[in-house]
């Protein structure tokens, strides 16, 4: 923990349907089996706007379903100026979203930006694919490399 407050983590994609509310159900459902959800505050955005209040994509539900991951409760919203000031890491799925935060972040919060598969240990990849467009496999593969950097990110971030 930051100073006895929780680690505030913030995923983002481009719309919040897909990767991102899957990076959040992940890591928060990886928190609470490993003992240590108290310790991490998880919340993801979108860069975009296009599916604000909408529930994560049905694609995305169903295999995160079939993996024990609930992602019904999740609403698309997308990144707003206090998410810089309120999150201490905001992880980008890829190099794209990346860098339109990176427009979008004040200069002084700029150090709390990366990509989220730098915490990945077991795939050579640094982006998450967007699935949108494909099929089933993509979402598996998405959910391969997710649950693969939510567990470096919570055993990294959660033993402090």
């Amino acid at each position: 923990m930051l100073n006895g407050k929780k680690h505030r983590i913030l995923f983002v994609c481009m719309g919040n349907i897909c990767r991102s509310p899957t990076a959040e159900g992940v890591a928060r459902a990886l928190a609470e089996r490993d003992g240590v959800h108290g310790v991490f505050e998880f919340d993801s955005a979108g860069t975009h706007g296009y599916h604000v209040g909408s529930a994560p994509d049905a694609r995305t539900r169903k295999a995160a379903e079939q993996r024990g991951y609930d992602l019904s409760p999740l609403r698309a919203r997308q990144v707003n100026p206090y998410d810089f000031v309120r999150f201490d890491r905001i992880l980008a799925m890829d190099r794209d979203n990346l860098g339109l935060l990176k427009q979008a972040c004040p200069e002084e919060h700029q150090g709390k930006l990366g990509l989220f598969l730098e915490f990945g240990t077991r795939f050579p990849e640094d982006e998450v694919p967007d699935p949108y467009y494909g099929g089933e496999e993509g979402f598996e593969l998405v959910l391969d490399l997710i649950e693969d950097a939510a567990q470096g990110l919570i055993t990294r971030l959660g033993k402090g």
